[in-house]
């Protein structure tokens, strides 16, 4: 009778694999967005810009989304930007009293339109978004060159053009070139932030 022999050979394998790294991050961004009419109704040009959060608005937003009691929302304040004086466009360390690179259109600077700024009023936010509940309208009474748009609020801030009161939060200007607007033009300015 044949001798049987088995061996007994076992082996193990043992595999490590870590827990992926969850990194979360917030970013504040948004971008406004543009159209201008002329004065038969019919849409001469549209375009978007992306803005920068400045320092000042990133810290402002921090200071009462994290640490606000009985917050009250002074503004928000939409202005345009003006092709006058303009070296450059909104900075991280641009404040509404100190950005030397841009000045604000409706006085002093053209274009002009009827006063005020127009005040921002927000639909609610939604997947982690929020936009204006209907864009802010400038009636143009002078002809002019526009570079983009910025959104001031906070403590001090007004409605009133050339004003340097507030926390300007962001700014931002046309990347694929200037736009004109003529008298009897309607501005319609959107914006949409976003975290």
């Amino acid at each position: 009778m044949p001798d049987e022999k088995a061996n007994a050979d076992i082996k193990f394998f043992a595999e490590v694999i870590r827990g992926g790294r969850a990194d979360e991050a917030a970013r504040a961004e948004g971008k406004f967005g543009f159209e201008c009419y002329g004065p038969d109704g019919k849409l001469k040009w549209q375009a978007e810009c992306q803005n920068l959060v400045t320092t000042v608005g990133k810290n402002l937003a921090l200071d009462t989304y994290l640490a606000g009691s009985g917050y009250t929302v002074v503004g928000p304040f939409l202005g345009l930007i003006s092709s006058v004086s303009y070296t450059t466009g909104p900075a991280a360390g641009d404040t509404m009293g100190s950005h030397g690179g841009w000045t604000e259109a409706g006085l002093a600077n053209a274009p002009t339109y009827t006063a005020p700024r127009k005040t921002a009023a927000w639909s609610a936010a939604s997947a982690g978004s929020k936009s204006l509940s209907a864009a802010a309208s400038y009636a143009i009474t002078g002809t002019g060159t526009v570079k983009g748009a910025f959104l001031v609020y906070g403590s001090g801030a007004l409605s009133t053009i050339d004003n340097t009161g507030g926390t300007l939060y962001s700014g931002g200007t046309f990347s694929g070139g200037d736009k004109v607007v003529g008298n009897g033009d309607t501005l319609n300015v959107s914006y949409s932030a976003s975290l």
